[in-house]
């Protein structure tokens, strides 16, 4: 019985994408950390009323480079600590 050689369609796999989000700095009092509070403006599905939703980040900041106020957009990354999975890119 001979085995017949199947060859699977092999197709490039993409790069995930990163997720990016522009925020405002709120804290840099941590080490090499800084929360960023970023905005959503959404539908509510029920009321059809549009809300601004609120969430904060911490944020990989290496040098402590960002200060209070800051606008800065922040990309999601492999885990660095327990809370913290984006990094600053501009």
């Amino acid at each position: 019985m001979e085995k017949k050689n199947i060859q699977k369609n092999t197709v490039t796999a993409k790069a995930p994408k990163h997720k990016t989000l522009l925020g405002v700095v709120v804290s840099d009092k941590m080490k090499d950390t800084i929360v960023v509070l970023v905005e959503r403006f959404v539908k509510n599905a029920k009321y059809h009323k549009f809300v601004t939703l609120h969430k904060r980040y911490k944020v990989h900041d290496a040098g402590n480079t960002k200060k209070v106020g800051d606008r800065v957009t922040i990309e999601s990354c492999r885990p660095i600590s327990r809370h913290k999975s984006f990094k600053v890119v501009a």
